[in-house]
């Protein structure tokens, strides 16, 4: 009896993962080969962006917000393993969006944890509604051409180290 009980508790555990994994998957409105949408975006308080200014650049999009709490564990290792390895390096950009953050909690944010990587406001959800209905940290990378290349939900070292490598691979090809 306990063995039944066991198998079925297992079974359980088993389907409920897989429809959170489902359920993430399918709150993704893009996919990779597909090219980014377009959007604007404020970089500071005055200056607007588009993502069409950073064509020719290795863009990596995150998205996360300053309460979460695997995005406030994944954000120390993309100030030291992403951005201080490749913030010199003229081919690549890097976009933090607060969902649902305006400059008030971003700005505040940036500054205690000392990070000094771009973290915007997207209000609203202007800017992740173009990616996912849900489900945060997300990132997104962009090729030079504006083609979506990568996409992950959450954070592990897993994903992480998958994310390291296509940055490492895809910026040491744009090297003159």
């Amino acid at each position: 009896m306990k063995k039944i009980f066991l198998l079925l508790t297992l079974a359980v555990i088993t389907l409920g993962a897989n429809a959170q994994t489902s359920a993430e998957e399918a709150s993704t409105l893009t996919k990779i080969g597909q090219q980014v949408p377009a959007f604007e975006f404020k970089l500071d308080k005055d200056k607007t962006a588009s993502i069409a200014d950073y064509k020719g650049k290795i863009v990596l999009l995150n998205f996360f917000a300053t309460w979460c709490p695997p995005c406030r564990q994944e954000f120390p290792r993309v100030q030291k393993e992403i951005w201080e390895k490749y913030k010199d390096n003229p081919k690549f950009a890097l976009m933090a969006f607060g969902r649902e953050e305006g400059w008030e909690k971003v700005l505040p944010f940036k500054e205690s944890n000392s990070y000094t990587f771009n973290i915007l406001p997207d209000e609203g959800r202007k800017i992740f509604s173009l990616f996912a209905t849900q489900s945060i940290p997300r990132n997104v990378v962009l090729d030079e051409n504006g083609k979506i290349i990568y996409q992950s939900i959450g954070y592990s070292e897993k994903d992480f180290s998958e994310l390291l490598a296509i940055l490492d691979t895809r910026l040491k090809k744009l090297l003159p």
